[in-house]
């Protein structure tokens, strides 16, 4: 019978893997901490949801200002450096709000102004950190390795880290941050363990041509069907299921009565089906292809937002969740495999960041729509609107989900 290291982060993969694996999932458990403390932090200095929503609002925005610069970067220099010295910068940042809490003198706009630096760090780590496992593992080896990831974003960020971040507050304001600045500088020391990543050699150009980054990055988008209509899917998908999670907070307690724990609970439950998809996605990717995946996970995000505009029970609710976490789980593993399989190597950082500008942005527009919709219809209005853009997204890309999986990989074989 296996060890459980090797169940986690098997031989395979090499010894470089389990050290990004190590900081990436104690980086996230510093990021859950914050997930729960940095809300409270800013209600605790002011009642304005306008201020207390800005606080999420100021780490989304820097991806639509940075997101593709940061691809770009993390395309012409050595990526593990640049994951390196951006987890620092958001340590220095994150010290900095500590001692401004300690000596009395924070405030909720120098808060919101941590959240926007620390995003902006944010921004840059992850886009360099995004490419760094199709430099570590085989394209074989990828499903597996960003499950991996996956499991410890589920458990870290979404499970331990926000119950652990609350208490923490309770004892004192000041305690979260500090174990998110540990957290983090332990997740640079971790990376540092990697073996050196050259930077990536970018594709030969013509004598005296000197192609603008982005540019280049967002032409091979456009000229890649696959890839490009799987950026395109995400981004609606991301409108279709923010409308109705911006008023979530609502749906749950006025419209379920379940009450402020009962709200918390949902996203217990999402997490817990998340880890049951962890235990089966080996299973799966052998046995199930790509393509039937992606369309079941897709028609499950079509029938879960139908049932949550049904429903009126929190049970049921709790139910759907748990449905919704296992197959969200699947669904985000396999979209980042195909991508990075598809993606050549000295393009990773610039199609992963065109990818995330594409999430947040989706999120930001789902948002906005779904307060207005909620506003004018009800609280069950934001459900149909997902239910209905959902469905018509998914008729439209029915056909085309199996060019995306059938694609040929263009990286090569030998990480």
């Amino acid at each position: 019978m296996p060890s459980l290291g090797e169940m986690i982060a098997p031989r395979r993969l090499g010894t470089d893997f389990r050290w990004l694996l190590s900081s990436s999932w104690t980086s996230n458990l510093g990021d859950g901490i914050a997930l729960s403390a940095a809300p409270l932090l800013i209600a605790s200095m002011t009642s304005s949801p306008i201020l207390v929503a800005s606080g999420a609002m100021m780490q989304f925005l820097p991806w639509l200002l940075f997101g593709l610069f940061a691809g770009s970067v993390a395309d012409h220099h050595d990526r593990r450096r640049l994951v390196m010295i951006a987890n620092s910068a958001r340590a220095v940042v994150v010290l900095a709000l500590v001692v401004f809490i300690v000596t009395g003198y924070a405030n909720v706009w120098l808060v919101l102004a941590t959240a926007f630096l620390y995003g902006t760090a944010e921004v840059f780590a992850d886009s360099a950190g995004s490419t760094l496992l199709p430099m570590l593992v085989r394209p074989a080896d990828l499903g597996i390795g960003n499950a991996r990831l996956q499991a410890g974003y589920l458990v870290a960020n979404q499970l331990a880290g926000p119950p652990l971040g609350a208490f923490l507050f309770a004892v004192g304001s000041f305690w979260p941050f500090v174990v998110q600045i540990v957290c983090v500088s332990l997740a640079v020391i971790l990376i540092s363990r990697i073996a050196h990543t050259p930077v990536p050699e970018q594709a030969a150009t013509p004598e005296g041509a000197k192609p603008h980054p982005i540019r280049e990055g967002l032409r091979w988008l456009r000229a890649n069907p696959p890839v490009r209509t799987l950026v395109l899917i995400i981004l609606v998908f991301n409108i279709t299921w923010a409308a109705p999670w911006s008023i979530l907070v609502l749906y749950a307690t006025e419209h379920l009565n379940m009450g402020a724990v009962g709200f918390g609970a949902l996203t217990t439950a999402s997490a817990l089906g998340g880890l049951i998809s962890v235990a089966g996605f080996g299973w799966l990717e052998r046995h199930v292809s790509f393509a039937t995946l992606m369309r079941v996970c897709l028609s499950l995000e079509v029938l879960m937002h139908l049932a949550f505009a049904l429903t009126t029970t929190g049970w049921v609710a709790f139910a759907l969740m748990f449905g919704f976490g296992a197959y969200a789980f699947v669904w985000a593993t396999i979209s980042t495999t195909v991508r990075q399989r598809l993606v050549p190597m000295e393009l990773q950082g610039r199609i992963a960041s065109v990818n995330m500008v594409g999430v947040f942005g989706g999120l930001v527009i789902g948002q906005l729509l779904g307060g207005l919709i909620a506003q004018a219809w009800g609280l069950t209005a934001p459900w149909w609107f997902a239910f209905g853009g959902s469905a018509i997204t998914l008729l439209l890309v029915w056909r085309p989900i199996s060019n995306i999986a059938a694609a040929k990989p263009v990286i090569g074989e030998e990480a």
